[in-house]
């Protein structure tokens, strides 16, 4: 009896941990039209839900797709309490197409990744996001690939690739929040590698900031990269991060962000883009800061 019990609970432990989630919810659509239209009917939406609408992003080279950027209140709470790589958390970001399909990314998935061993302290704030998402925006099929919740704890694309908490994440630090907050403002607001700011978070009594990070390169921007590994239909996967905590500013690497956004990439799609993670790292280098170096540090897939 008492082995058939284990037996069970070690049953129970692992469906628990095997459970797949995808990192998008496909919401109900909206009339189609003009993409700026379609990204102004989601952003209704979402105000009408008691969200806060915090930004627009329409990459160069992907015509026809955007995303609407908001914040939650409740989700901001939690998100300061946990802190460190939390603050990844702190937008939500919505995918809308001309066509009309909207989707979104889903806070059962993120949330797994960016609380890390903490999720479970947070759930009830992120079932809760869950749930005004759903009744503002509709929508309960999962779609964009899926992972297990067990590896989203530590998530990595494969065994030799980069975590949340690579040291390679880290670009510069500051003596202050408040220099290492001007710094990646100025650069941002003056274009610093051909970027742009899509949105900013602030938490200042809690050190923490994180911006979206338009990335216009012509040959490596968003709109190309995304492209060569054909995942555009899960556009709410962008933009990328860079974010700031204390006196540290970071960047997840690009072998971690690129695959935790689209887990449904082959290695071979991955390779398309080999060299993205490294002109990631030499974007957000240059909106952080850091003087550029001659040789390129290795880190692509």
């Amino acid at each position: 009896m008492i082995v058939r019990w284990i037996s069970a609970w070690i049953v129970c432990v692992y469906s628990a941990g095997a459970w797949a989630i995808a990192p998008y919810i496909q919401g109900d659509p909206v009339a189609g039209g003009n993409v700026q239209a379609v990204a102004g009917a989601v952003e209704g939406k979402l105000k009408n839900g008691g969200f806060k609408v915090i930004g627009r992003y329409f990459p160069k080279a992907l015509p026809g797709y955007g995303v609407v950027i908001a914040s939650d209140d409740a989700m901001l709470d939690a998100v300061g309490a946990a802190g460190g790589h939390a603050i990844l958390g702190a937008a939500v970001r919505v995918g809308v197409r001309t066509d009309g399909s909207v989707s979104y990314a889903n806070p059962d998935y993120w949330y797994r990744a960016y609380f890390r061993r903490g999720f479970d302290k947070h759930e009830d704030a992120v079932k809760g996001l869950q749930a005004r998402l759903r009744a503002a925006l509709g929508g309960d099929k999962g779609v964009g690939g899926e992972e297990t919740a067990a590896s989203l704890v530590n998530y990595r694309y494969m065994i030799g690739m980069e975590r949340l908490d690579s040291p390679k994440s880290k670009l510069n630090t500051f003596g202050s929040f408040a220099e290492a907050l001007k710094t990646v403002r100025d650069n941002l607001a003056k274009g610093a590698g051909k970027t742009g700011k899509v949105y900013e978070i602030v938490l200042p009594e809690r050190k923490l900031a994180v911006f979206g990070v338009a990335m216009n390169d012509p040959e490596s921007g968003d709109g190309e990269w995304i492209k060569k590994i054909g995942m555009q239909d899960f556009i709410a996967g962008l933009p990328y991060e860079i974010y700031i905590v204390n006196g540290d500013v970071e960047s997840p690497h690009g072998r971690f962000r690129i695959a935790l956004a689209f887990p449904d990439v082959g290695m071979g799609q991955f390779m398309r883009i080999s060299s993205q993670p490294n002109a990631i790292l030499d974007v957000m280098n240059a909106v952080a800061g850091v003087e550029k170096k001659e040789t390129a540090t290795p880190g692509g897939f």
